[in-house]
């Protein structure tokens, strides 16, 4: 009896077996097999290429106020944050040594202008000298030409005529030297005159560094920024770049500065829409324009400053300037508050290079790239050798087609955002497009090949669980 029992157990335990492996090769033929992918459906979307950035925030305007004299600040009026009014005075720099200085150029255009005078009188004295020996000369000339007369009828003797003579070329040489005279007090006289403008030139020049002791503000607006205490010494622009005391800003009209990388510079133009982050204000986003693109790029040096650098190995960027909308951001204008942003806000921006509406897009992650099929002949080979690498290149995507396969289909692409990318041809809407995994877009699927859709799966997961 009980061997018999052992053989009944040995036999209830190998059916169970057979229908166990039964089973399991039952569910492996009824079970899809395939690359387990997700898909999208291609849709019609408005596309909108962006170009992101980050810079600074600065006012439109804004005015540095250096001094133009050196000296001591004497006086300081404003502070920082205070409005201020054009013409309105900042600040004072000790004037006591300009006064001086005042003092002895009005001296010195005195001593100039009666330079003027002395030359004037000794114009006075050679033309009256000149004026003398005219007179002496006419009367020797009227004597000599008597006695000259007299000598010939032997009335006068030759020592006479000659003595006569004499004197006439005498007085000659004695008015020569008066023209002289008042020829030299004439150039005195200009001389003396260029003096008086030179010393009426520099009291000048001094009057006006008094004046620039005092000094103004060039513009309304806000002193953005304070440099100098009362008490401190400044330099002026006179002679060398000179001390910056304060600026002044106009905060009602603010802009930002990004960098733009030279790849993306062809694709930005001034008039183009910007949406605007600051980090100031998290979860806002504000609108602007781009108003100017530099032309050069902001680490190349000038040609004046230095030699231009050469290599490539730093990254070349370009300074684009948007200037901001003040109607979006009326709304965190607050009473005592109407400037809401501060010079030197970092900020991050958007700016919109193309927009395309209501086109055919897929998932970005979707499109992949395969080698195009090598040519057969030895003509078409060289043809392709002299084209460009992307040739030897195509955009692919596969459609999801009935039977759990795909079909690889290439495209032309267009714009893109940050998830969707525009297709041009290749794609109608409707169509279901794998968009991942991504190791099966990129390289694992090809033409044909069976895939299980990721909701498929489930549904095959929730199905086997029920059967145990």
């Amino acid at each position: 009896m009980a061997k018999k029992g052992k053989k009944t157990l040995i036999y209830v335990l190998g059916g169970l077996l057979i229908l166990l492996v039964a089973v399991a090769i039952f569910k492996g033929k009824n079970r899809q097999k395939g690359e387990s992918v997700e898909t999208e459906k291609a849709e019609l979307r408005t596309i909108r290429e962006t170009v992101g950035a980050s810079g600074k925030v600065f006012p439109k305007t804004e005015v540095n106020i250096s001094s133009d004299v050196s000296g001591e600040i004497v006086e300081l009026y404003v502070k920082e944050g205070d409005s201020v009014t054009v013409g309105q005075i900042l600040a004072r720099v000790d004037p006591e040594a300009y006064n001086s200085q005042v003092e002895r150029a009005a001296a010195g255009v005195n001593t100039s202008k009666s330079g003027v005078a002395n030359a004037r009188s000794q114009l006075e004295s050679a033309t009256a000298q000149r004026e003398q020996i005219e007179a002496q000369l006419t009367n020797a000339q009227e004597i000599h030409k008597r006695n000259e007369k007299l000598f010939k009828d032997g009335v006068v003797s030759q020592q006479d005529f000659e003595a006569s003579l004499s004197n006439v070329r005498s007085l000659e040489a004695n008015l020569r030297a008066a023209e002289a005279s008042i020829r030299s007090a004439k150039e005195s006289i200009k001389a003396s005159e260029f003096q008086v403008k030179s010393a009426e030139a520099s009291l000048k020049e001094i009057n006006t560094s008094l004046k620039r002791t005092t000094i103004y503000a060039r513009m309304s607006g806000i002193v953005s920024k304070l440099n100098v205490e009362k008490g401190e010494r400044v330099v002026g622009t006179s002679l060398m770049a000179g001390t910056e005391i304060l600026r002044i800003a106009d905060l009602s009209e603010m802009e930002v500065q990004v960098e733009v990388t030279e790849n993306d510079l062809p694709r930005i133009a001034v008039g183009q829409n910007v949406d605007i982050e600051i980090d100031a204000y998290l979860d806002r986003k504000f609108k602007g324009k781009i108003v100017e693109i530099a032309h050069s790029a902001n680490n190349l040096s000038s040609a004046t400053g230095g030699v231009v650098n050469l290599t490539t190995d730093q990254v070349t960027n370009f300074i684009v300037t948007i200037d901001i909308d003040p109607a979006s951001y009326a709304g965190i204008v607050e009473k005592g508050k109407p400037y809401p942003f501060r010079p030197g806000m970092s900020s991050a921006v958007e700016i919109y290079t193309k927009t395309a509406e209501n086109v055919v897009s897929i998932p970005i992650q979707a499109v992949s790239t395969r080698d195009r099929e090598k040519k057969k002949n030895e003509s078409e080979a060289k043809a392709v050798s002299q084209t460009s690498y992307a040739n030897d290149q195509k955009e692919v995507v596969f459609v999801y087609m009935p039977g759990d396969t795909v079909n690889m289909v290439e495209v032309k692409t267009g714009i893109q955002d940050d998830d969707y990318i525009q297709i041009i041809s290749g794609i109608k809407k409707g169509d279901e497009v794998v968009k991942g995994p991504y190791s099966a877009v990129s390289r694992k699927l090809k033409q044909g090949s069976a895939v299980v859709r990721e909701k498929e799966k489930k549904e095959n997961k929730e199905k086997d669980s029920e059967e145990k």
